[in-house]
């Protein structure tokens, strides 16, 4: 076979040959195949780097694997979603294996189309970071290929899950804030079209246990909650909504750091000053949160921890595993200098 430019595309024979090693052990590195010694690995690797040996994909497919992993992700601008792929790719380096990413979208219909291309590419395994679709339809998918879902709290025997407590998460924050001396504490959510079960969704259960741990705390005629999305605009537009109510929030907790990031600048063109006027939380402790000059009170989901164990789980689906494993990350508060007690004087009304 002659690669493009003229030169012929170096072969799995020529790797063997340098190394010293037959077809069938260079065969079993590339496919990290168990008994393979660290030494031979080792010369079969530095052949490959030196010839620059690429295995070519549809031959690879025809033989059972690509050695590649689908990424879904809603989008690609929550920082967040970085910290899942860093340890998607960190577990994955010295396996051969390659991760694609694919953007869902905000639909259904796109995600589906997303979806449909990782299959059709014939992925060895597919991580789903917050999907949209149904679990009947999640597990049809998981049918033809190894699946991690990553952010929801489904049980299937079909696909693999991997979650933050989310419950915990949000106790966390809220009781950081009641014991600051806030009661006007708001909390903005997201909205999207899920098919989920709502109780499986991350942002139900953060905005369902915000309700409960002020309901505890005999805070029930504080409840405020604003429907948006977790993004800056969402968190802008949900800032904007609750500060303008008769009774003025003295704290806001956003459901994901994007979103407080819009609460922060909201609260900026509002002539509020943080924490002074009004404490921010988020969710998601993303590297932004730590910024010096942002400072964001935080819970830490680690993102990296998540996205390495999603790797992990995938590589034993494609192994051959057949049960399904449910891995959840226990959350951590991280306070900087966005929450404070509030101020004597704050004002109880809009402004």
């Amino acid at each position: 076979m002659v690669a493009r430019g003229g030169r012929r595309r170096v072969t799995i024979a020529d790797v063997a040959g340098r190394a010293q090693v037959s077809t069938t052990a260079v065969s079993k590195v590339l496919r990290d195949a168990y008994g393979v010694s660290p030494a031979m690995k080792e010369r079969v690797k530095a052949a490959i780097e030196e010839l620059g040996y690429r295995p070519h994909a549809a031959a690879r497919a025809m033989r059972g694997r690509t050695f590649t992993m689908g990424v879904m992700l809603p989008h690609l601008r929550n920082p967040f979603f970085a910290d899942i792929v860093d340890g998607l790719t960190g577990q994955l380096s010295d396996t051969g294996y390659q991760a694609i990413l694919v953007q869902g979208g905000s639909t259904q219909k796109a995600e589906k189309a997303a979806m449909d291309a990782l299959v059709d590419r014939q992925v060895d395994g597919m991580l789903l970071v917050a999907p949209l679709l149904a679990r009947p339809r999640l597990e049809e998918v998981a049918r033809q290929v190894p699946v991690v879902v990553l952010g929801r709290h489904e049980r299937s025997a079909h696909f693999d899950a991997v979650f933050d407590d989310d419950e915990t998460g949000a106790e966390l924050v809220v009781n950081h804030l009641i014991e600051l001396g806030h009661r006007r504490i708001a909390h903005i959510t997201h909205q999207d079209n899920s098919t989920a079960r709502p109780g499986d969704l991350l942002h139900v259960i953060r905005a369902e246990t915000y309700r409960r741990v002020m309901r505890e705390h005999g805070l029930e005629d504080e409840i405020a909650v604003a429907t948006t999305y977790y993004s800056e605009e969402g968190g802008y537009d949900g800032a904007r909504e609750l500060l303008c109510r008769p009774s003025r929030p003295t704290a806001i907790f956003a459901g994901a750091d994007q979103a407080a990031f819009g609460v922060l600048a909201a609260a900026h063109d509002a002539g509020l000053s943080v924490p002074g006027d009004l404490s921010v939380a988020g969710y998601d402790n993303t590297k932004l949160a730590a910024l010096p000059n942002i400072s964001l009170t935080s819970i830490d989901q680690p993102g990296v921890v998540m996205g390495g164990t999603a790797g992990r789980l995938l590589r034993e689906r494609i192994e051959g595993r057949t049960t399904a494993v449910r891995f959840s990350v226990a959350p951590s508060l991280v306070v900087r200098r966005s929450t404070a007690p509030p101020t004597a004087d704050a004002p109880p009304g809009g402004r």
